[in-house]
């Protein structure tokens, strides 16, 4: 029950404080909704239903790799982290209670393209069976890789710079807008080491109905890659944060 307790009040206290920062407010939600809204104006009819998978897996990783690099950075630089790191609560609860807040909001994220798309295009025939799980994982994954900047960062400048160098090649390089197929051969291994890649695909089948790859075996390396990421994280925390 305390761990709850603990877990409920950091994730209430993160949003409260951290969501609206300015950082948070440019590149976690200006800059989706700027790029969702210019493409679906500039793409008429059918173009906005195969540009959809990308503006959403866009939008999450956006979202909530800028809400937690910038949530745990703003801590550190005005020492308020280390408070955290010396409550009577577990490693883990602390770590799952900073996701929390990033995961939901990128979830939130996703729906923005969608509603907007609405407007545009039906879309009765998305199987939302496979959607919902696709962007649940490409938000738990894009938040590890929000944490692992987070634990390497020491100020919020280095946090959105860190995070920017990995983000604006993931969106040319994991199939959002642009084929993997049509990519240099080249880059084409780099593509598929990004777990961003099989949760794009996964978005395309559940909208368009265009899969690549096996949704299962997707959903499978999606869990692996966020196991991975999990264990990265934890070796680097202990290694940075425990003394």
């Amino acid at each position: 029950m305390k761990s709850w307790i603990a877990f409920w009040n950091i994730l209430k206290k993160d949003i409260k404080n951290y969501y609206l920062k300015p950082p948070n407010i440019s590149w976690g939600i200006i800059f989706p909704l700027s790029w969702t809204l210019m493409q679906l104006i500039r793409s008429p009819g059918k173009n906005v239903l195969e540009l959809l998978p990308g503006l959403i897996a866009m939008s999450v990783l956006f979202g909530t790799t800028s809400m937690l690099a910038v949530t745990i950075t703003f801590e550190r630089s005005g020492r308020s982290f280390e408070r955290l790191l010396l409550a009577p609560i577990s490693l883990s609860t602390m770590v799952l209670a900073k996701m929390a807040g990033t995961i939901v909001f990128g979830i939130f994220n996703a729906f923005v393209p969608v509603i907007f798309a609405s407007f545009f295009i039906n879309l009765s025939a998305v199987k939302w069976g496979a959607l919902l799980p696709a962007v649940f994982l490409i938000a738990i994954t894009s938040s590890l890789m929000g944490l692992l900047i987070a634990v390497s960062a020491e100020q919020v400048f280095e946090a959105q710079t860190f995070s920017n160098f990995f983000r604006f090649p993931m969106l040319f390089l994991c199939g959002l807008f642009i084929p993997i197929s049509s990519l240099p051969a080249f880059l084409r291994p780099v593509s598929y080491c990004l777990p961003l890649t099989y949760g794009t695909d996964i978005l395309k089948g559940a909208i368009i109905g265009t899969n690549t790859l096996s949704p299962a075996l997707c959903f499978g390396l999606l869990l692996v890659f966020s196991t991975i990421l999990f264990l990265i994280c934890r070796y680097n925390i202990n290694r940075k944060w425990i003394l």
